[in-house]
């Protein structure tokens, strides 16, 4: 599977644990950021739900202090559906009733083996599709029709 990461200074710590253990397996481009030096968490978001959106990869993790700045910035981008999750069963429901195609939390929230697990988790869950369709075709015409307003 091809994965984008990234995340601002409150999420590199959890990042790069996340990186050398169960993202290893897979192909990874990590957006940054690289230091622990203060950065605006939607920069970040934006160029990850960029490269998610335009299936240059299939999925897409962000990691902020919460995870919900990160949700709400690429949730801005037409074609991410992107979810803050902090447990294990609101990722997996993410993937399977919402089709999440990015996965957000917070490296103040939680820490790096509750993380792998999540991750792991979201990661192999599929989308259940059925009457779970309809309702993401539901969720991108109104992407459709707000882009009409503007």
């Amino acid at each position: 599977m091809t994965i984008a990461i990234g995340c601002d200074h409150n999420g590199l710590a959890l990042k790069e644990a996340l990186l050398k253990d169960v993202l290893r397996e897979h192909r990874v481009r990590d957006f940054g950021v690289f230091t622990e030096e203060s950065v605006d968490y939607p920069d970040i978001a934006v160029a990850v739900a960029q490269a998610v959106a335009s299936g240059e990869y299939e999925r897409g993790i962000l990691i902020c202090g919460t995870g919900i700045g990160m949700a709400i910035a690429a949730n801005k981008v037409q074609g991410i559906r992107a979810a803050a999750c902090s447990d294990v069963y609101s990722a997996k429901m993410s993937r399977r009733d919402n089709d999440a195609n990015i996965l957000c939390f917070g490296g103040r929230v939680i820490g790096p083996g509750l993380a792998s697990e999540i991750v792991t988790v979201w990661l192999n869950e599929p989308f259940a599709g059925g009457r779970h369709q309809r309702r993401v075709e539901k969720i991108r015409a109104l992407e459709q029709t707000e882009s009409e307003i503007l």
